[in-house]
């Protein structure tokens, strides 16, 4: 198992739009896709609190660009973003890194 960990930077104030973007359409898409969602979080101490950092649970790396593609791709998902940003960009930078657990990780 891998996991993905993905940080969005929003453009300052839009952070409540992207946190109901991902609960009104992106996890149902996800959902669709088979892509696995393990944990979100936003960010209560740190360098800003305009971000949503998440993980993603990936079988393996061939998983992960098969699932994504599809998802990226999607019509439906194409046209919610763009909708979603009828008012402006909602994301200013995105850092995504995937990892490994460890032997001694409580998460395998």
């Amino acid at each position: 198992m891998i996991y993905e960990m993905r940080q969005y930077r929003c453009v300052p104030g839009r952070l409540p739009a992207l946190l109901k973007r991902f609960e009104t359409v992106t996890l149902k898409l996800w959902e669709k896709h088979g892509i696995r969602q393990a944990g979100f979080f936003t960010t209560l101490i740190g360098e800003s609190n305009q971000e949503l950092t998440y993980f993603l649970a990936w079988e393996s790396l061939a998983e992960r660009e098969a699932k994504w593609v599809k998802f990226m791709t999607d019509p439906d998902w194409m046209k919610a973003r763009a909708e979603s940003e009828a008012d402006g960009q909602i994301v200013a930078n995105i850092v995504s890194q995937l990892l490994a657990p460890t032997a001694f990780s409580s998460v395998k």
